[in-house]
């Protein structure tokens, strides 16, 4: 593989958000490792050890790449306050490449061990370290985070504000397409949050967010008391600048200028006291005290409650969710920075000051729910809870969660490896079992798990190969064969289906193993039918089996299948399976006495048949009795003809390409096809056809073109030789010389005589009447063509 064409399946390091100097770093690693990976899966190890460790480099270049994407796509913000996290990543990806290429150190050629040195090398001498303006950045906002902020407080919000403006300066968020680009990223981190159900990361992102959406005001050219709110998305931005890295003098004074006016407008208007107040949305308010929530928190149940009220909730002995009464894992208490914005944008909307602190009361809605709480504990079998099984309320603060979370994802990646572990182990042990296990009814079942398995694990498919599943597979499917039990033999035949899939190291093992014997006799039962056209459209993918299934008995079973009232899929498989078979000209004869030209032709009457039939057809006419044949097929030639008129572009494609085939150096074949009147077709695919269609469709025209000039060059083309008078004859007549005994030949003409007078020479015969009528036809209107020639569907 050329580098360039590995670097352009990367993204370039300039295209990093964030940690540009680690990701230049690993990308240039693993661009060199993608250059000589094919000559590692050329290697084609044949242990276990060997496919494990070509395995290993396989998952390792994938999780580095994935966090060279995750560098390219994420949300500037959240990498600037996951950095450590990140760092340990890059670690982790550092670590994996270097012991997965070791591994493979010793299958590969020398020369390529070499390279490979030299990349480990490489690897264990790069030091990831985070940019310290970054982290600087990541620090700042982890602290405007953690601040107890409130919102009814002008200068406190002020103060957030140019805080978050420097962080997000510094980041490089200094246009309005920079900060569109940041919320985008930042409400994409929302989702992936929300599908994995990870309460604690949407609340983060979320406030980020919600700071952003302020912060972009900042890039407005005006501001409207009426339209502007701190909580609603911003306009449409226009572009101020190309994007760069900081801002200068003029910038900065211009962002303090925008600031101030963005102080000056009153964004909480003090309602009219004859006004009613709104209802605040459920959502905003806390279930306990019926009021805004001031610092809202989430526990286990996904419910929001104010913190100082549910903290009372659990620290009067509850272990239950107050609002669905469901029992808690846990009493962890997460801040929910999401309400706390929407608190916050509600009140700007509506002129209602925020609060500014938590509740003086409960109320009596707190004794309502406790009430009910302890109602419900009594109608349960398990009776009450025990004060000694409670435990402290544990608050989780800020850095602690985000620190939690990065230790999460580790753990994931670890599972995943264990679970990678586990699955190979799995293999090991059904194999082990198929191996050692006697009876026909449990060895089905351990093969259909396999089966099962290998569906969408390419990586199994090779473990399994090289630990001799192919040999296990083949013996159970002879012995379900003899015993002609069809759902052992379906079986069978669709997990070695399965193990073929992409893996030509597979399909060799098999025809070793000897399965083209053992699926000659399992066509022999009609029931086997469909898996067998299944494993012999795969195997027919392999060039070596080629000629090896096309001189058994597949190729009249699979002709056959294409008439029978056999599944549309197994047809299909069959026809696909043919048309491996017919890429290879040894098959050719096989393929032509098993009457593969008449079954095609009933073929071409079904519109989802056209395109791969006359694929076939093609093939076929490489070979001169195959197209001596289809040539001679009774009405062939006239239904191409009718695909031209009425067919799909690809579908005339291909029928372009099939006569091309055909006529070329067969002046016979070319009549046939004139007759049928196709060149006002050809000259429509010309023009409107696939780019393909229209290079055949004229290279189809040019052929026919030619072919007439030869027919009329004896009168038009060529000149008349030099002719000689005869000498006179004693009566003064010329004597004419003797006719030759080929009548059909030109006649010599007469000499010249002494006094120069030509002799007007007889008119040459016309050599082909039959193309005589095809040229007449040819010179009729376009209309006519048309007009005259029928079409319909009948006829398709």
């Amino acid at each position: 593989m050329d580098v360039a064409e590995v670097e352009e399946s990367l993204f370039a390091a300039s295209d990093a958000k964030l940690h540009r100097g680690m990701c230049s770093v690993l990308s240039g690693i693993v661009c060199k490792i993608l250059e000589i990976f094919p000559v590692l899966e050329a290697a084609r190890p044949g242990s276990r050890s060997g496919i494990q460790a070509l395995c290993a480099v396989h998952v390792a270049l994938e999780k580095a790449k994935n966090l060279l994407q995750h560098c390219s796509d994420c949300s500037k913000l959240y990498l600037a306050i996951t950095g450590d996290s990140v760092l340990l990543k890059f670690d982790k990806a550092r670590s994996g490449l270097a012991d997965s290429l070791r591994r493979v150190e010793d299958i590969v050629p020398q020369s390529v061990g070499l390279q490979i040195s030299e990349i480990v090398n490489e690897l264990e001498a790069t030091v990831f370290s985070l940019d310290q303006s970054e982290k600087q950045v990541g620090d700042e906002v982890i602290a405007l985070l953690q601040l107890d902020r409130k919102f009814n407080s002008n200068s406190n919000a002020n103060n957030e504000l140019e805080t978050f403006h420097q962080a997000a300066s510094k980041l490089g968020i200094t246009s309005s397409r920079a900060a569109l680009t940041e919320r985008r990223a930042l409400k994409k981190l929302i989702e992936r949050a929300r599908v994995e159900e990870d309460k604690r990361k949407e609340s983060i992102v979320a406030y980020l967010l919600h700071l952003m959406r302020k912060y972009s005001k900042l890039f407005r050219s005006e501001f409207s008391d009426n339209n502007d709110s701190q909580g609603s998305a911003p306009c449409s931005p226009t572009v101020l600048g190309s994007e760069e890295s900081g801002w200068s003098g003029g910038n900065s004074q211009t962002f303090e200028r925008q600031l101030s006016k963005l102080c000056s407008f009153n964004f909480k208007p003090i309602r009219k006291r004859s006004e009613p107040l709104p209802v605040p949305p459920e959502e905003l308010r806390c279930p306990i005290s019926l009021q805004l929530m001031y610092d809202p928190v989430i526990i286990s149940s996904g419910q929001t409650y104010e913190r100082i009220c549910i903290e009372k909730w659990f620290g009067d002995g509850h272990y239950t969710c107050p609002k669905t009464q469901q029992h808690l894992d846990h009493r962890f208490l997460t801040p929910n920075y999401c309400v706390k914005g929407l608190v916050a944008g509600w009140c700007e909307q509506n002129g209602v000051p925020a609060p500014e602190g938590p509740p003086d009361s409960l109320d009596l809605n707190y004794w309502r729910l406790e009430l009910s709480e302890s109602e419900s504990t009594k109608s349960r079998s398990n009776g009450s809870i025990s004060p000694s099984k409670l435990k402290p309320v544990k608050v989780i603060p800020l850095e602690d969660s985000i620190v939690e979370e990065a230790n999460g994802s580790e753990k994931e990646e670890e599972s995943g490896q264990d679970c990678e572990v586990d699955t190979f182990e799995r293999y090991h042990s059904l194999l082990g079992i198929l191996r050692e296990e006697g009876d026909m009814k449990k060895q089905c079942q351990v093969v259909e798990q396999i089966r099962r398995l290998l569906k969408d694990d390419e990586e199994g498919r090779m473990f399994m190969g090289a630990n001799g599943l192919v040999e296990e597979l083949v013996r159970f499917l002879s012995l379900a064969v003899r015993e002609g039990t069809a759902n052992s033999q379906e079986t069978g035949a669709m997990t070695l289906f399965n193990l073929a899939v992409n893996n030509n190291r597979n399909k060799e093992m098999m025809l070793s193993a000897g399965v083209i014997p053992v699926l000659e006799e399992m066509i022999l039962n009609p029931e086997s039918s469909e898996p067998a056209s299944a494993l012999y459209l795969n195997l027919s993918c392999l060039e070596e089996a080629k000629p090896i299934i096309g001189s058994s008995e597949a190729v009249p079973f699979l002709v056959q299948i294409l008439q029978s009232d056999k599944t549309q899929q197994c047809k299909l498989d069959a026809l696909h399976a043919i048309y491996n078979l017919s890429t290879n000209l040894l098959n050719i004869p096989h393929l032509l006495a098993a009457g593969i030209i008449e079954r095609l032709l009933h073929l071409l009457a079904d519109h989802a048949w056209v395109e791969k039939t006359i694929a076939v057809f093609i093939n076929i006419a490489f070979n001169k009795s195959g197209r001596e044949e289809i040539i001679s097929a009774p009405g062939l030639v006239s239904k191409l003809a009718d695909i031209l008129d009425i067919g799909e572009p690809v579908e005339q494609e291909q029928a372009v390409a099939c006569i091309l085939s055909l006529c070329n150096g067969d002046e016979k074949c070319s009549d046939m096809v004139l007759q049928e009147g196709v060149i006002p077709s050809l000259v429509s695919i010309s023009v409107n056809g696939t780019n393909r269609g229209k290079e055949k469709a004229q290279k189809l025209l040019m052929l026919f073109r030619e072919q007439r000039q030869r027919d009329l060059s004896p009168v038009k083309v060529e000149k008349p030789p030099p002719i000689q008078v005869p000498p006179k004859s004693s009566e003064g007549s010329f004597l004419t010389p003797p006719r030759k005994s080929n009548e059909g030949n030109l006649p010599t003409p007469p000499r010249k005589s002494n006094e120069g007078r030509l002799p007007t020479p007889p008119p040459a015969p016309e050599r082909r009447p039959m193309y005589k009528s095809a040229s007449r036809r040819l010179g009729r209107g376009w209309s006519s063509i048309w007009k005259n020639k029928p079409f319909s569907v009948n006829q398709y």
